[in-house]
């Protein structure tokens, strides 16, 4: 499988991701952050986004951002585009929501990991529909992904 290389304008692998992406109730303003990747694999027919905090206190983690049926000639998503309406469908985050759900660990906990992986799909559906959570895309990307990549954020609020 092939990498995408992913990076942002606002935040280095494993540095600190900005306030404006927290959600709301920790100050923020709930704008995903900047976004861009490499050249997708030849066959490529969609690109997909997710944002995942593994150290989130739930035992399965927090699943802050679902967008996929992003066209494959896509190189970036700016800043805001997971509550603004940007290119692609949004499914359904733990915040019960379809758009990005910014970050909001509990106070004083470590610093949380923000996964942003960037997909190169196979295929321009797979069934994927705005009622589509974090675990059913991906159950349904399995055996159709050509490629991936990843940036790392970390957030914490200071307790």
């Amino acid at each position: 499988m092939s990498e995408i290389a992913v990076t942002s304008e606002q935040f280095q692998h494993e540095g600190q991701l900005p306030m404006t992406a927290a959600y709301p109730a920790v100050g923020g303003q709930n704008w995903s952050p900047q976004l861009s990747w490499s050249a997708v694999p030849e066959g490529t027919r969609s690109v997909a986004v997710t944002c995942y905090d593994p150290d989130a206190p739930t035992t399965v983690g927090f699943v802050h951002w679902v967008r996929f049926g992003i066209d494959p000639s896509a190189r970036s998503l700016d800043e805001g585009a997971g509550t603004a309406g940007g290119p692609g469908t949004d499914g359904f985050t733990d915040w019960g929501e379809r758009q990005y759900g910014g970050m909001a660990p509990p106070a004083g906990d470590p610093a949380h990991h923000y996964h942003f992986t960037v997909y190169a799909l196979d295929s321009e559906t797979l069934g994927l529909d705005p009622d589509t959570t974090y675990a059913k895309f991906r159950f349904l990307i399995r055996g159709h992904v050509l490629a991936t990549g990843t940036i790392t954020g970390r957030y914490a609020v200071e307790g």
